[in-house]
């Protein structure tokens, strides 16, 4: 077998065509280039002329899984069954990446207390983009670190743990994903796809509920385009034996009130005490209910809205999230403390410009963020964990001149201008009529 001939396989009739050919790749063959890919055998020009040709002839739900197998059987997979303490059902939950999108963080601790165990294996900000795990470790102490088995054992323990990914987990998606961004082949679905699963897959979940986002804040920017990713994730996972369904959810501005590291913890805090805004609640509850419905903990949606919401009312959730904190390294009562008090000394705010309705675009906001710290523009830049904003006025929201719309917090003095000029200049813009109200929730892909 050679990777010359699977290339010209699947770039198909496109040049010199092969007698009989099809683009589709058996198993057999995506597997001889992802081994030889990931020893160093197959070279890098290799995978890039293959991956344009993912790019341009796609691949099937099937070819998408065999990929997304091979690649999550690269490294390491951590084994939950069969565990001391872990009896399932294992379920977790992926974003497509958002402005304001701190719902892992309270969804983790409600559904744990509803029965799930979730093995929650999360990111870090890149670009516009916030990061589950920069946000934990903005909690003093706060270990993402963790060994297979202290993962098992907390989320034994609690119904619940959270962890970054390890080096030998997927490490052929490590090595690909860094090609894709160099050539230009990142704007593939089966690509995203595989990339995706990989990871989550690897975690030990046997269910995934997909928050697929769209809007200017979004990877997808369209609701069609993103109901097309839902649906590879969602039938790709179903190839590979998974449980699986996905939201399409709004990303034009940024979710709820804070944005940040340390100012979504605050708001998570706010979330399990049964005072967060409304449309991270709602979000929040509806990847519950899908999570409940998927490990078998409920027959139908408006119970496991039920069920996740009561988790918040009777305070068990936020005393989960608290146990985590305490079991991952973390201080409850020094984070309890520091709720409403905890901010960055470097301050400005953005205060409306005349009278008018209010539009806060989200991609715009979040590239703010990465001026004031809050994300990165690669993987090597530090993020503070105390920058970032306080919304006031929201999309939508009518708005007198001199109403105060952003509490703005940086690293340092410097980074505060341009941050504020962009907020100013790009992100905020005023109307004369209410802008058109948009769904939080587009569509369930199930």
């Amino acid at each position: 077998m050679r990777a010359t001939d699977i290339i010209m396989k699947k770039r198909g009739t496109r040049g010199v065509a092969l007698a009989g050919s099809t683009t589709v790749l058996t198993r057999e063959e995506i597997q001889f280039l992802i081994d030889g890919y990931v020893s160093g055998e197959i070279p890098e020009y290799q995978i890039s002329a293959w991956l344009m040709a993912v790019y341009f002839n796609g691949m099937t739900f099937e070819e998408t899984g065999v990929l997304t197998d091979c690649m999550l059987h690269s490294g390491d997979v951590i084994e939950l069954h069969g565990k001391a303490g872990l009896t399932g059902p294992f379920i977790d939950k992926h974003s497509t990446g958002g402005v304001g999108d701190k719902i892992s963080l309270p969804l983790a601790p409600i559904v744990a207390s509803c029965g799930i165990q979730d093995p929650m294996m999360s990111g870090r900000a890149l670009g516009h983009t916030g990061g589950t795990l920069d946000k934990l470790e903005s909690i003093a102490g706060y270990n993402v670190n963790l060994t297979p088995d202290q993962f098992r054992k907390i989320m034994a323990e609690n119904g619940f743990a959270m962890m970054g990914q390890t080096p030998a987990i997927a490490p052929a998606d490590k090595k690909m994903y860094a090609l894709r961004d160099v050539t230009g082949t990142v704007e593939s679905v089966p690509l995203i796809t595989a990339s995706i699963l990989s990871k989550k897959v690897a975690e030990g979940a046997d269910g995934l509920v997909f928050d697929v986002k769209c809007g200017s804040g979004a990877f997808m920017k369209t609701p069609e385009d993103a109901e097309t990713l839902a649906t590879s994730l969602v039938k790709t996972a179903a190839a590979m034996g998974k449980k699986a369904s996905a939201l399409i959810t709004n990303m034009n501005t940024p979710l709820g009130r804070m944005t940040g590291n340390f100012l979504e913890i605050e708001e998570t805090l706010e979330c399990l005490q049964g005072k967060g805004p409304a449309d991270v609640m709602e979000l929040t509850y509806a990847l519950g209910a899908e999570m409940l419905l998927l490990g078998g903990k409920t027959t139908n949606k408006a119970d496991g809205i039920a069920q996740c919401k009561n988790a918040v009312a009777s305070g068990e959730a936020l005393r989960r999230f608290l146990k985590n904190v305490e079991q991952q390294g973390g201080n409850p009562e020094v984070l309890l403390n520091e709720q409403g008090k905890r901010r960055s000394r470097f301050h400005t705010q953005i205060i409306a410009e005349r009278s008018g309705y209010l539009t806060l675009d989200a991609f715009k906001t979040g590239l703010a963020g990465v001026y004031l710290g809050v994300g990165r523009n690669k993987n090597t830049d530090p993020v503070c964990a105390d920058a970032g904003f306080i919304v006031h006025k929201k999309t939508g929201d009518k708005v007198s001149k001199g109403d105060l719309i952003l509490d703005v917090y940086g690293k340092d003095e410097d980074c505060l201008l341009p941050a504020t000029k962009l907020l100013k200049d790009e992100a905020i813009f005023y109307s004369d009529d209410a802008p058109k109200t948009e769904p939080l929730i587009y569509k369930e892909i199930r």
